[in-house]
This record gives C-alpha cells, structure tokens and sequence, in this order.
C-alpha cells in the first residue's frame, strides 16, 4: 500500500506537468505569432525562453495556491473551479506584463483566444484524470471510532464522496481498547472523532506501529498546538505558543492592505452594486440595504451592512435565527445575489471604517453567539481577531456548517494567519463564488449547536442507519 501511495504522488506529479507543458507550449505559440514580432524592440531566444517559464511559473504558483493541481482530491467541478481561476489570474498577470514590455497597450484577442483554448483543454485534464484516478485508486474501506454524536455529520460529508471513502463499520470509544484495536485491523484506514484524550493517544501510537492510515478530528487544543512554533533552547523539545496575535508591524501592513483591497474592490464592484441595488429596489420598493449588530475583535459590537436578500421585516418577531434551505423569506432577487455572493459587498465599508478586515471569523450576531457559548464557551475565542469579509470558515466550511466546526476553521486561521495565508484566502473566495453548496442553508430555521455534548449511545443508532454495508 506505502508504495502504491507514492506511486500516486508520482501520478499526480505527471499530471501536473501534462498541464504546465501544454498551457507553456500554448503561451509560446501565442507569444511568437502575435507578440514578439510586433514588439519594437523583438526578444530573442533567451529572452523568449525565460519569458516562457516566467508564465509558467507564475501559473504554477497562483493554481497550486487554490488547489489547482489536486487531482483525485478535489471533484471535478471544483478542480476545474481552481483551474479557471489560476488560468485568469496568470494571463491578466501575463497581459499585462507584456503591455509594459511592449511599451503599450497590445491586441487582447490573443490572450483570449488563449484563455479559451486553456479553459477547454483544463476542463478535459480535470476530467480525464480524476476518471483515471478512480479507477486505479478505489476508496479505501474505512472505521470510525466516534466519542459522541457529532461522529454522523462527519460521515455524512465523508460519505459524499464515496470515490475516495467508504466507512462500513463504527465503534464506539466506550468499547474495551482491544476490541477497537481488533476492528481497526479489519480495514484500510481509521477515523478518529472525539474520543478522550487518554485512549486517541493509544489508538495514535497503535496504528502508526502498524502503518495504518489515520484521519483524526482534531480538538480545539490540538488546533492551538499547531499553531505552535518549536523551541531549540534546551535538548528538551519544547512548542512555543505565543498567543500574543499580530505584531504592531504586522497589524499595521494588514491594515494598510486591506484599505487599498478594500478600495479597489469597491471600484471593481461598483457597476454590480448599482444593478444589485436596483433589483433590490424595483423588486418590492423596499430599503435596499440593512444592517446588523455583529461582533468583532474583543467583542466589540458594530454594525454590519448588506444587501437586503429578504423580505422587509424578516425576523419582525425579534427572534435571530439562521436562513433555511428554502427558507420562504428569501426574495428570488434574494437567492441570486446570495448564491454569488454579492449581499456581501456593501461590507467594503465596514472595511474601510476598521470595524473589520479582509480575511478573518465571519462576525456572528450577539445574541447567537451567547446562545453558541451555552455549549462551547470556546467559542469566543474568534473574538481574538478582528471580523473578516472571508476566511478559512467561508472557503474551507459552508453557510449550514455547525458553530462548532467553524470555530475549529476559524482558529486554524487565528494560529496560523500571515499576509501570504490571507491572499490564499482571498483568491479561495473568489472560487467559492462559483460553488453554490457554500451559500446552503440550514436544513431548518434554528440555530445550529453542537452535539458533543451527546452520549455515544445515540450516536450508535444514527450510525447505523447511514453506514455502508
């Protein structure tokens, strides 16, 4: 199994270079027939090779930052998502580039000429491959060693991707270890999902002795651990967590940027906010916008602004309670601009004001978030930042995903956020504008929670209702 797993490295490597080798030979045909020959001062060989690898590299690093070249990980959708964004971004960069070389503004059909043939040819690279991919690598069949109820939501999303994992089996935690050790034996690969601290040890040092793949579902500590940098002083191993967030340099660099996004955003959104508020206004003549009470760094309470994509007087009732799959307050101008994101951008001004930032937690709404913290009072441990427009909850997680969930996503990024960590996520968010499962909503109007708090006894029953045979 070892190496037929670098085998696949291998594979995806090999598919990565069809790519890279076909989009470079597409830019050199594109670079010499229409370019070059028209420049004033014309490239030669050298010259042209280098700017051949510059866009190659250049497409590389902008796809491999969204994901682009994770063949058999990703569906074929999303994968050809991450191309098309890698592919625009890189010849925009590249257009533009040789309009500076050119001393001018130069033809733009050949660029889209390229960019077409390039789209074309990515959407049958992500289909070919992922098709061969499943064909040589079948899902592995899988255990899940579960701590509580949370465990069925897990195999849930899991189990929608049936050409990667195949969980037939559950056991609970409660069992004698020996038995779970048993059952693990039995199968490819083990999950792990909120088991007690003493038995995942146990379980962690079993199936590393016997080279037995392990997916874990990690606590909050071990997020934090992470987020941890190693310590050399001593012959001691030591992990340093400083919890002291952004230096001044830092903060003052993130503020800076997200100012000149902020405004160059909104003078790209600016012919899209002007037909939005239309739709909004011409629909039922009603306010265009609204507002919110929402949290940000410290807890502090500001004023969120969207789009209004409900009806007037929504939760006039006064009870705060997130949107339903088909959630009857919800105008059809509503449904469109919430799929594609666009009730999110008069939020450009709450950037521009400081209440809050480009890339961090979602800001929740006060009274959700106390009703959250009744069950996890962790928590408020997003409050540690300031509120983002996107962030790994939004790219990585869904509008239905539980709070227990987003706050693990969100304190990935809290641990780990940097300004390269924050233009991945920019560029991510981009690509969800095209995956309509991010806008879906909650299977019914109440308020998600978690379910740790639910013995392992229930979640038994909900397992076996959804496992494979």
């Amino acid at each position: 199994m070892k190496n037929k797993e670098q085998f696949k490295r291998i594979l995806i490597f090999l598919s990565g270079l069809v790519i890279v080798a076909a989009f470079s030979k597409a830019f050199a045909h594109v670079w010499y027939e229409y370019y070059n020959s028209k420049m004033l001062d014309p490239f030669w060989r050298r010259g042209n090779i280098l700017l051949i690898l510059i866009y190659a590299l250049v497409y590389v690093l902008v796809t491999r930052s969204v994901s682009g070249f994770k063949v058999s990980y990703l569906k074929t959708g999303a994968l050809f998502g991450s191309q098309i964004l890698g592919i625009m971004v890189t010849n925009v960069i590249t257009y533009v580039q040789i309009s500076l070389i050119g001393r001018g503004r130069l033809e733009i059909v050949p660029m889209l000429m390229l960019t077409a043939a390039e789209l074309v040819f990515a959407f049958v690279w992500s289909f070919c491959f992922n098709k061969l991919f499943t064909k040589l690598y079948p899902p592995r069949k899988m255990i899940i060693v579960y701590g509580n109820a949370n465990a069925r939501d897990l195999v849930q999303k899991m189990s929608n991707r049936q050409d990667k994992y195949l969980i037939c089996s559950s056991v609970s935690c409660d069992e004698d270890i020996e038995v779970i050790k048993e059952q693990i034996l039995k199968y490819e690969a083990v999950i792990i999902s909120d088991v007690p601290s003493e038995l995942r040890n146990k379980l962690l040092k079993f199936t590393l002795e016997r080279s037995i793949r392990t997916y874990i579902n990690p606590k909050l500590s071990d997020i934090i651990i992470r987020g941890a940098e190693e310590f050399h002083l001593f012959d001691t191993p030591l992990l340093l967590s400083r919890n002291d967030g952004l230096t001044f340099e830092q903060a003052f660099a993130k503020r800076f940027i997200d100012l000149l996004l902020a405004v160059i955003a909104f003078v790209i959104a600016s012919p899209f906010m002007l037909i939005t508020a239309l739709a909004i206004k011409l629909y039922d003549r009603g306010p265009v916008l609204y507002s919110q009470e929402r949290l940000t760094i410290k807890g502090k309470v500001f004023k969120v602004y969207k789009f209004r994509s409900m009806i007037v007087d929504a939760e006039k009732d006064g009870v705060a309670r997130l949107a339903g799959k088909q959630d009857d307050r919800i105008t059809p101008v509503g449904k469109i601009i919430r799929k594609i994101r666009f009730d999110e951008l008069p939020q450009l001004f709450n950037i521009l004001k400081g209440d809050m930032s480009f890339v961090g937690p979602r800001p929740e709404r006060p009274e959700l978030a106390e009703k959250y913290e009744e069950t996890m009072p962790e928590f408020r441990y997003r409050l540690k930042v300031k509120a983002g427009l996107t962030g790994y909850a939004q790219v990585m997680g869904k509008y239905n995903t539980t709070p227990y969930d987003k706050l693990k996503l969100d304190l990935m990024y809290i641990e780990q956020q940097s300004m390269l960590l924050d233009l991945k996520l920019i560029l991510m968010t981009i690509k969800t504008c095209f995956v309509p499962e991010a806008t879906e909503g909650v299977s019914n109007s109440k308020m998600l929670e978690t379910r740790r708090q639910e013995h392992p006894h229930r979640a038994k029953e909900e397992l076996d209702k959804i496992l494979k045979p």
